[in-house]
């Protein structure tokens, strides 16, 4: 699948440190979702639908990704 990234609006969490480690998502045409790493804006992106989407981010509040 390709998806066309060049008007994405990414943004990152208010809950990023201001070390320059962190991750942007874009909300995309169709219900899309992109993922990319903030330090390599060019770089590739990961792109998800809007279900995916939603399983990820009920999963990270769950805290299911916790580790021991």
């Amino acid at each position: 699948m390709t998806v066309d990234l060049s008007g994405a609006g990414w943004f990152k969490s208010s809950y990023s440190a201001s070390n320059g480690q962190c991750v942007e998502a874009a909300f995309l045409d169709g219900g899309m979702v992109g993922v990319r790493d903030s330090k390599n804006p060019t770089g590739p992106a990961l792109v998800f639908t809007s279900g995916e989407w939603a399983a990820f981010t009920a999963s990270v509040a769950d805290r299911e990704f916790e580790q021991q």
